[in-house]
């Protein structure tokens, strides 16, 4: 039980550091991080999309974030390294607080979803899907979901090209929680590949099976094969 209580708390923790840095670099387009402990200590890569407000004036603001989280999450020694993300229109983490802030400024959250909706399959995602719960219109609360494309829900396809990012924003209305998923077809395995320069040659084990083909129908119509096709 001690291995699983260690896992289940380096999970809570790792939890912990991605909403916290959620919140303090909400500016500088958060994206998400991954958490590596090493023998010197832990090695915490953070995606974000301006990496310049990060980083800071002569690395002032890393040098900050890096005392935080070894005083907040009592990691020793944290090496903090940022990367920029290169198409943060595919990133669900980045869309997610993109919707939250355009809610935040008074945009209808239908308008909202429309142009994430409009903007992910722009950069050419399989499919994306939109949930938006909370009080949205009424004291009530409600749920709306808004699916552009094809976004698989089960199977080993879900898991490869499906990323999700969730988040939530607080209105006058009340909390609004934001989820959005989006499939991507990188990691989609091609149903066939085009060849140039005409029809593949076949392997040795291609030809063989061929071969044997060409032997059991002789076999069955007592024609006899000369090698030829």
């Amino acid at each position: 039980m001690s291995a699983v209580k260690n896992v289940m708390k380096n999970t809570y923790r790792n939890m912990e550091i991605d909403e916290f840095l959620r919140n303090q670099l909400k500016d500088a387009g958060y994206g998400g991080v991954e958490i590596q402990k090493t023998p010197v200590g832990a090695r915490i890569t953070v995606f974000v999309t301006r990496p310049g407000l990060v980083i800071g004036r002569k690395g002032t603001g890393i040098k900050d974030l890096m005392a935080k989280i070894e005083q907040k999450f009592g990691f020793p020694n944290p090496q903090i390294s940022v990367l920029e993300v290169m198409n943060p229109e595919l990133n669900p983490n980045i869309m997610c607080n993109r919707i939250a802030q355009l809610i935040e400024r008074g945009t209808a959250f239908r308008r909202a979803s429309m142009w994430a909706l409009n903007t992910i399959m722009s950069q050419g995602a399989l499919g994306v899907e939109v949930s938006i719960s909370g009080k949205l219109r009424t004291e009530r609360a409600h749920f709306e979901k808004h699916t552009v494309g094809v976004v698989p829900k089960s199977g080993d396809v879900a898991g490869k090209i499906v990323q999700t990012g969730v988040t939530s924003v607080l209105t006058k209305m009340g909390l609004m929680g934001i989820q959005l998923r989006i499939a991507t077809n990188a990691e989609l395995r091609q149903e066939f590949e085009m060849v140039e320069g005409g029809v593949q040659q076949a392997s040795p084990e291609q030809a063989l099976a061929v071969e044997d083909a060409k032997e059991t129908v002789a076999a069955q119509t007592g024609v006899e094969t000369n090698g030829q096709a």
